[in-house]
């Protein structure tokens, strides 16, 4: 538990900022570190917990957003809200007076998701709370926002489910999506639609909803030309079929069947860390120091 002055010392200036690709859209943005990583002091976070074959491919681990200064301005938005959430929930209501926000978009995540119930919670009282200021997000907590959000949405909030997660099995043809494809001509000839002249038509514009992969060589080499909604479903089928093998296997040996969870068996084909744990900051949910 922190105290109230290391708190403090660790709270942003400023919690919305602008980034060069949303700012001529008039976009705010609210970031946390994506994934997963390690604070300064040792302990570990995750931020992306149903992240799938994204984790191998994600924008948000490459360039600006891995600029030592850059990633801990991100870590301290992190640490808010983990050590004070409602002290982070004050915070944002008042950042959101200004007159700036009033009618404009706030991205929610431009890397990270939503990392908890309890965080939703906090962004959906923010939302019903400053009915002037619209948000958005894509997501990959399908099954949260299947109970928490989807019932009663807040007027002035949009999303739109991005695949290439853990819970795409719970994705269906009533769901708005998103997936990133190889490039601008392969999304044309999936029939999908493209939101490369506005970020905002991944919420407001036609669906399906196709995005180009970022242009950096060695996440196009790993998505090897697939959509990332096909790369996630080969990397479920090697899953299965390894359970199966350790399932057959225990049989012919006639030991008991205890079977792994299928989100924890790792396969060639996908090298990610364990991300199933909650966002707690603790220690105990460890990840590599690549991340």
């Amino acid at each position: 538990m922190l105290c109230p002055d290391e708190r403090s010392a660790r709270r942003p200036k400023r919690l919305l900022t602008q980034n060069r690709r949303l700012r001529p859209l008039g976009i705010f943005t609210w970031t946390l570190p994506a994934l997963a990583g390690r604070f300064p002091d040792g302990t570990t976070y995750v931020t992306c917990r149903n992240a799938g074959v994204c984790s191998q491919a994600c924008y948000a681990l490459n360039g600006t957003y891995r600029i030592p200064g850059v990633l801990a301005r991100h870590q301290r938005n992190l640490q808010f809200v983990l050590g004070d959430l409602d002290g982070w929930k004050a915070a944002m209501l008042a950042e959101l007076n200004h007159s700036r926000y009033r009618h404009a978009w706030i991205r929610i995540h431009d890397s990270g998701d939503f990392l908890s119930l309890e965080y939703l919670r906090a962004w959906l009282e923010i939302m019903r709370s400053r009915p002037s200021t619209r948000f958005y997000c894509y997501t990959k907590e399908v099954s949260l926002f299947r109970t928490e959000v989807e019932p009663d949405p807040p007027d002035n909030f949009w999303w739109v489910y991005s695949l290439g997660g853990k819970q795409d099995h719970l994705l269906g043809d009533g769901d708005r999506v998103a997936d990133v494809f190889p490039d601008e001509e392969s999304i044309a000839a999936a029939g999908w639609n493209s939101q490369a002249a506005s970020d905002l038509l991944a919420v407001l514009g036609p669906a399906p909803v196709g995005i180009r992969a970022n242009n950096i060589a060695r996440f196009r080499a790993v998505q090897a030309g697939r959509r990332w909604s096909e790369w996630q479903a080969q990397t479920d089928a090697a899953r299965r079929a390894k359970l199966a093998r350790h399932r057959n296997n225990s049989v012919e040996r006639g030991e008991a069947v205890t079977e792994p969870r299928a989100d924890t068996v790792a396969t060639p084909d996908d090298p990610a860390p364990e991300l199933t744990g909650r966002a707690t900051g603790e220690r105990a949910i460890q990840c590599p120091d690549s991340l």
